[in-house]
């Protein structure tokens, strides 16, 4: 997932057959293949990149992140920087230009007021997050400040003001189109969140989702967008086909030729050097700050609580092993990081010992402690801690059995892969564990209970990070962001873990300009959330993407959509 989204999930079930777009008619189209499939095309309603990755040729934002995470105008005239008047010295407010002669996809013209419905839209939802509360960058109101500029007033300074619209996951929404989609009735708007009016180089004319669970698949077809500004590079129809493994994915991009792109490869790297030998095709990596974690669940996941499972209960429901930190501590020292990148992600991957890996400024040089593998020191923190192993060489304490349901999505080889390495990594120091897999657009949707937000197991395993300013992800972490049900399961510390000093340093944060000391803010933060084991960080990702040899003018990015700049992709 990229940034920080706690929005409503809508979940779509369509009908339908599983169809492909031929292309008989000579059009000039471009192949996609998400091995995840898309099943919405608005990034408010979602908290998957499959689904953003999908909207980003149709909706936009006023700016992008390129792929060295440097900031770059899409429906803005220019970035706004304190330099050129954009932002007030005081830092309590933020003034965009929009650029000149920007029509939507029916023809009519991008105005302000298309910016501030959109804003009123996103805090009209559900349990609205951060801009919409007073944290992590206080209450923000849109104004029109002329007829091409929109005003943001923050109620107090804010340090780093580039996050309301800006990337893929924030686009503006056209006003005329979701005008009636506002609060609990956007979930219902199918048609607007399937086939949103956009400003973007393509526009959505089929989207077809068939099956369910394991088995979703979907077929999104796209055709130019006539009002685009720049519409001369542009292919006559983009199908993207959603579903399968990924593995299949990168075979029909570099072996066979079928496709055009495979989006987010997680694949064996042996895999993928035999694929690319072939010829055909480029795998090209995006490092940012992706980070394939364990998440620790402080709560207790047992079904037979019913409506108390993995629920916080200021503190009443503890977890019956994993709030003793001996045992969160053997999980991490049994893992063998630097194995699982080598051998399963090869230059794709990176071991780490942080939640936040980048960009290097915010990187702690203290936890890399993590990477060298130790049985024998988890063995002996457990024996110190009580924990015995028994006859069958699995441990026990106060009746009290170490057996963890350790849960991820599937349609996944490496992600499978390694949850077999770690399953056996902890059987040698005595904990049994139970390998559930979930399909993603469960695991996923907020719309599903066996997401990753009820957190209906003991671990779970999945990948997000951070945006180029870590302030709106460190947020989530928080005690006032614990999720449940008492805010819909809307909060972002799905640990459900409560530390006074991360709170107070957290809030330290927000009133701290960038430099060095907002800098060691950030590492004091990143290393609370490591050294108490609240989250294992296993390897920095970098998003893999391949293509075939003669699309030209892709810039695989990390820090954004893969598909930021999809209107300059041309085939030579």
């Amino acid at each position: 997932m990229k940034g920080r989204k706690r929005l409503l999930v809508l979940t779509i079930i369509v009908a339908g057959l599983f169809a492909t777009s031929c292309g008989d008619d000579g059009d000039e189209i471009l192949t996609i293949l998400f091995w995840q499939a898309p099943t919405i095309a608005n990034p408010y309603l979602t908290g998957g990149n499959k689904d953003v990755d999908a909207s980003a040729l149709i909706l936009e934002p006023l700016a992008n992140y390129d792929e060295e995470g440097r900031l770059v105008p899409r429906l803005a005239e220019k970035i706004p920087t304190v330099e050129n008047g954009g932002i007030s010295e005081d830092m309590t407010t933020i003034t965009w230009e929009l650029r000149e002669g920007i029509l939507w996809s029916d023809g009519n013209p991008l105005t302000v007021e298309d910016v501030i419905f959109t804003h009123r839209y996103l805090c009209s939802l559900p349990s609205a997050e951060s801009p919409c509360s007073p944290a992590p960058i206080g209450n923000v109101d849109p104004v029109e400040d002329s007829p091409l500029s929109v005003k943001i007033t923050f109620a107090t300074p804010v340090i780093y003001p580039y996050t309301l619209f800006v990337g893929a996951s924030s686009p503006i929404l056209q006003k005329a189109q979701f005008a009636n989609c506002v609060g609990e009735a956007a979930q219902g708007c199918h048609t607007e969140n399937l086939y949103p009016v956009g400003t973007g180089p393509y526009k959505i004319t089929d989207f077809i989702v068939s099956g369910s669970g394991t088995n979703t698949t979907s077929v999104l077809t796209y055709k130019t967008n006539e009002h685009f500004r720049a519409t001369d590079r542009l292919f006559s129809r983009v199908v993207i086909k959603g579903g399968g493994d990924a593995t299949a994915a990168a075979q029909a991009v570099l072996e066979t030729g079928e496709a055009d792109y495979a989006w987010n490869l997680q694949v064996d790297p042996e895999t993928l050097k035999t694929l690319e030998d072939d010829g055909k095709g480029t795998v090209e990596p995006a490092f940012a700050s992706l980070v394939e974690r364990l998440v620790i669940n402080f709560t207790n996941p047992d079904p037979a609580l019913e409506d108390q499972r993995s629920e916080w209960s200021e503190g009443n429901n503890p977890h019956p092993f994993l709030t003793d930190l001996a045992v969160r501590k053997a999980l991490s020292l049994a893992i063998d990081r630097t194995h699982i990148a080598e051998q399963l992600y090869g230059p794709n991957g990176r071991a780490t010992c942080n939640i936040l890996p980048a960009p290097p400024q915010y990187a702690s040089p203290n936890n890399d402690r993590c990477l060298p593998q130790d049985i024998e020191g988890a063995k002996a923190l457990l024996n110190e801690a009580g924990w015995t192993p028994g006859n069958d060489g699995l441990r026990k304490k106060d009746g009290v059995r170490l057996k963890i349901v350790y849960k991820t999505t599937s349609n996944n080889s490496v992600r499978q892969t390694t949850q077999e390495l770690i399953k056996g990594w902890w059987r040698e120091i005595g904990i049994e564990t139970e390998l559930k897999n979930v399909d993603q657009s469960a695991f996923f949707s907020r719309g599903d209970t066996d997401n990753i937000w009820r957190f209906y197991s003991d671990v779970q395993m999945y990948a997000t990070g951070s945006s180029i300013d870590p302030q709106g992800y460190l947020s989530n972490w928080q005690t006032s962001e614990i999720t449940g049900s008492e805010n819909n399961w809307m909060g972002g510390n799905i640990p459900r873990w409560v530390n006074e000093e991360y709170d107070e340093l957290y809030q330290e944060l927000t009133q701290t300009p960038i430099g060095e000391d907002r800098e060691n803010l950030v590492i004091q933060l990143n290393d609370l959330l490591i050294q108490n084991y609240v989250m294992i960080p296993l390897i920095d990702r970098a998003s893999v993407s391949a293509f075939n040899n003669s699309l030209k003018g892709v810039r695989v990015n990390g820090w954004d959509s893969e598909f930021w700049n999809i209107h300059e992709w041309y085939r030579e």
